[in-house]
């Protein structure tokens, strides 16, 4: 049978406010705070809480070895501590099973390797800090934001001392091949990939409340018989954690799916596992070759979520640009809201696609357009580079 890998990335960024070219000069913070505490409280009580609740019971209950993964970045951690310290506890509490896993990113879930491996490499070592702070937990295993992975990153991701990588399993690059294996890049010396299997985590994540699915309502059972039957070695089930009550919500019955889920795995002899459990019982079948960045973003499966149009590459490219600037300054405050700054977020609200990718980045946008985004954005970013260069 294979094994069941269950991660959720749990992310909300800083959204900025509508920051006009007026403001530029006067107005030193960005971020609409009342904006930012409304929908995490939303969130933290539609998801974070009831969900955290559900598994820590099924972890205690001991009718099934519920295990799970989450990658919850810094910026989050951040404003929990802030706003919604109860929520940051109920993580603490499931952590605290030795059930739970935790896995490294960087602390801004952004973009900023291929710009600058300096910037990647910091950003991972403050999320590596405040794990070990707030959990005191030591991540052995990388996912990048969205699940980006490339060759390059995964040498380098490597070098840093982490023992594997989550990663898209996009099927262009596994030629005909399942899923359900490890795989490795040819450039890393050892480091295994634990893939996504995105049909059955789209099940989950997209067709679970579509009444127009031919499998609507999905029961545990039928899910699990789907697992079973979907072989390999292990099935990487890899959501966002607001699919639990927040994208999904709760009158189509997505919590009762999740309280019988680890049962039914059960019965059929699958077992759930943390990716750290995977690698320790599972070998490479084989390589994984990807030369440019693929990610779990859109039907496309690569960067064009956050860097398609020419908004998204002169907002990329400007906020690149101000890293040396920024660092020569020595102002910590300022570093961080650079950073913060960072946050692929910011660029996913500026897409200008068409059919469901546009309207998914329309849904999450807080903004009227991709337009206003960008706007928004720049100004502020105006601002800090202004700030930063001693000019105001």
């Amino acid at each position: 049978m294979p094994d069941f890998c269950l991660y959720f990335q749990v992310h909300q960024p800083n959204r900025l406010k509508q920051y006009s070219f007026f403001d530029i000069g006067c107005e030193p913070f960005y971020e609409d705070d009342s904006l930012n505490s409304q929908i995490l409280s939303e969130v933290s009580d539609r998801c974070y809480l009831p969900a955290n609740e559900l598994f820590l019971k099924l972890i205690e209950e001991e009718k099934a070895d519920t295990r799970l993964t989450f990658s919850i970045s810094g910026v989050l951690l951040e404003q929990l501590e802030h706003h919604r310290p109860d929520v940051l506890e109920s993580f603490q509490r499931l952590v605290s099973t030795g059930k739970v896993e935790l896995l490294c990113e960087t602390y801004y879930h952004s973009l900023a390797f291929r710009a600058s491996k300096d910037e990647f490499t910091r950003q991972v070592e403050l999320q590596q800090a405040i794990l070990k702070r707030l959990f005191n937990v030591e991540p052995q295993v990388f996912r990048h934001t969205e699940l980006i992975y490339f060759n390059e990153l995964g040498a380098h991701v490597e070098s840093l001392g982490f023992k594997a990588q989550l990663a898209e399993g996009v099927p262009t690059h596994l030629d005909g091949r399942s899923p359900n294996h490890l795989y490795r890049s040819p450039n890393v010396a050892e480091m295994p990939l634990i893939l996504r299997n995105n049909q059955l985590s789209d099940d989950l994540a997209f067709r679970f409340a579509d009444r127009g699915w031919d499998s609507y309502p999905l029961s545990p059972q039928h899910y699990a018989e789907w697992v079973k039957e979907s072989g390999g070695d292990v099935i990487g089930c890899f959501l966002d954690y607001e699919t639990i009550g927040e994208h999904i919500r709760s009158e189509h019955g997505i919590f009762e799916f999740w309280s019988r889920l680890p049962q039914e795995l059960t019965k059929q002899g699958i077992s759930m596992k943390t990716p750290s459990e995977v690698i320790a019982e599972h070998s490479v079948s084989g390589l994984y070759d990807c030369h440019e960045p693929t990610s779990w973003a859109d039907t496309t499966k690569d960067l064009a979520a956050w860097k398609s149009n020419p908004m998204q590459k002169e907002a990329v490219a400007k906020i690149r640009k101000m890293e040396e600037v920024i660092k020569q300054n020595s102002n910590a405050e300022l570093l961080h809201q650079w950073a913060k700054m960072q946050t692929s977020d910011h660029f996913y609200y500026m897409f200008t696609g068409q059919g469901g990718d546009e309207e998914v980045h329309t849904h999450f946008s807080p903004y009227e357009s991709a337009y206003d985004a960008y706007l928004y954005f720049m100004n502020a970013l105006s601002d800090l580079q202004l700030r930063a260069q001693g000019r105001i």
